[in-house]
Formats: C-alpha cells, sequence, structure tokens
C-alpha cells in the first residue's frame, strides 16, 4: 500500500516538472484572488493581444477601413484592454510585476504584426 503511495506520488511530481500537472483553469482568468507569476500572467495577457490582434484585423480588412487612424485605434483599444484586464479584473499590483510599461508591452510588438499582416490580407483578398 505504501509503495503505491510513493509511486502515484513521484508520478504526479514528474507531471509537474513537465508541465502536465492540471489544466490551466478558465475560472482562473477572472478571479481577483487568484495568484499568478510573472510568466502565466505575461502568457495570458500575451494571448488576449494575440486575440484581439485576430479578431481587429479580420473586421478592419473586411469592412474594408483604410488609413492610420485605424492602426492607432488598435493600438489604444489592445492597449486598453490590456490596462483594464490586469488593473480592473485581476486587481493586480503592478509593480510585482514590473510596472505598468512590461505589463503593457507584454505581446505587443507579435500582435501588431498579427494585426497588420491580417488586416492587409482580408484587404487585399476583398479587392480581387
Amino acid at each position: 500500500m505504501r509503495e503505491r503511495k510513493s509511486v502515484k506520488f513521484n508520478l504526479q511530481k514528474q507531471e509537474h516538472q513537465n508541465g502536465h500537472l492540471s489544466p490551466f483553469k478558465v475560472a482562473k482568468l477572472f478571479d481577483p484572488d487568484a495568484s499568478w507569476d510573472k510568466d502565466q500572467l505575461g502568457d495570458v495577457l500575451h494571448w488576449i493581444r494575440q486575440s484581439l490582434a485576430l479578431v481587429c484585423g479580420l473586421l478592419w480588412g473586411a469592412i474594408p477601413l483604410v488609413g492610420g487612424i485605424w492602426f492607432i485605434l488598435f493600438l489604444l483599444l489592445s492597449s486598453g484592454i490590456i490596462y483594464a484586464y490586469y488593473a480592473l479584473v485581476l486587481k493586480i499590483d503592478e509593480e510585482d510585476f514590473g510596472g505598468h510599461g512590461a505589463l503593457l508591452q507584454e505581446g505587443l510588438f507579435a500582435s501588431i504584426s498579427l494585426f497588420l499582416l491580417t488586416w492587409i490580407l482580408v484587404y487585399s483578398l476583398g479587392h480581387f
């Protein structure tokens, strides 16, 4: 009996080391009392920004919108949503994660690339 418990514990320990302990819980995304480490929060902010970039790029290209004002609107919308998420929803102390600059920069350049690529491709395909 004791042997099975130690085998089970060792398997759980190996799963934890491999990063396969348990699936990420969606409820944690909206829980202000949840604990976050810097990498987890950075990943969540990064993927929120990428999702928003894809949606805005598809929308801007499909409408079709042109001009720099729409690019600036994407940047403001993206940064505003990220700020509102970590400051108002999660209510974290930004100084623990490197300040506002570090959190607002998380995933920014990749999202700009994805937004522009999606916007240009969808806009171009609509004009053939």
